[in-house]
């Protein structure tokens, strides 16, 4: 039996890291999105790493005044790539350059909790919050070009439909996972009253996914629309929503009504603590990889 090869390692103490992302160019080129002392407070550092020979070798690290929680590569520029920021701020890097970043866009009041780069309209990436909005964005323009007001809670992470390249999702405190189109418009849902939350957009369909907090969810990058879900309850779903698509097909745009509601194809059961983070395997469509709160990743 061959003996399993040790894992790469890069320690950059310390810095403790919140998020990587693959280069969509370099097929050995990650950047990680790192904060220090936990992330509770402190500055921030975006390290770029490739393999080199029997290890993994830092090339470039940029310093941020607040700590990094997501990182997304840009689709069209094999050296640009976005940063997600405790202080509210996303700032674009380009590797060329040392030590400052080439834009910064700082529209959210809280925490920005992921990025997500389009892979089908490549000159468009999302943003999620801790403020409840989803921004998209393009690279050059000096402000976002929408702003979902998504939902009443934190929102934990923003990803475009692999599918369909005008949906996007996110998901929340409020246990759902929410699907925007941006071809329609997203009018308030109600109307806001003095002293009330503001008034939310309206989602094509709302997935009352867990009863508790939503804290990742993925597409599955074989089957339109069908989609995993991760919780502080410590349960994974599998979810068919397809009457998505039979509601965006039957509906003129113009006039579309929110629908909710979801068939669950599979309750995943097993981890002891919050799931934080889940992904479908991007060469089958039957597998699913997880991370949690009880350090341990399971498929």
């Amino acid at each position: 039996m061959q003996s399993r090869r040790p894992p790469l390692v890069l320690r950059t103490p310390p810095f403790a890291h919140y998020g990587v992302a693959w280069s969509p160019f370099h097929t050995q080129r990650i950047a990680l999105a790192s904060a220090a002392n936990y992330g509770l407070v402190g500055n921030g550092r975006l390290h770029i790493a490739s393999v080199a020979g029997p290890g993994l070798v830092l090339e470039k690290q940029y310093e941020t005044q607040d700590g990094l929680y997501g990182v997304a590569w840009s689709e069209l520029n094999d050296n640009h790539l976005a940063s997600a920021s405790g202080d509210g701020s996303i700032k674009l890097w380009d590797l060329t350059i040392n030590d400052l970043p080439i834009r910064s866009w700082r529209e959210h009041i809280r925490e920005v909790s992921s990025l997500d780069w389009s892979n089908v309209q490549k000159d468009i990436f999302g943003s999620s919050s801790w403020d409840g909005t989803l921004k998209i964005w393009t690279p050059d323009r000096p402000r976002s070009i929408t702003t979902i007001p998504a939902h009443h809670g934190c929102a934990y992470q923003v990803l475009f439909s692999p599918h369909v390249p005008s949906v996007l999702a996110s998901c929340s405190t409020d246990g759902t996972v929410r699907f925007f189109d941006m071809r329609t418009p997203m009018s308030p849902s109600s109307v806001s009253l003095p002293g009330a939350p503001s008034a939310l957009a309206t989602p094509i369909w709302t997935l009352p996914a867990h009863g508790t907090e939503v804290l990742s969810f993925d597409w599955n990058k074989y089957r339109p629309w069908v989609i995993a879900s991760a919780s502080v309850d410590r349960t994974i779903k599998v979810w068919d929503c397809r009457m998505i698509k039979d509601s965006i097909d039957a509906t003129p745009l113009q006039s579309q009504q929110s629908g909710v509601g979801g068939t669950c194809e599979a309750d995943l059961r097993g981890h002891e603590y919050a799931v934080r983070k889940i992904q479908w395997s991007p060469h089958r469509a039957d597998i699913i990889a997880s991370a949690s709160y009880d350090m341990s990743c399971r498929m």
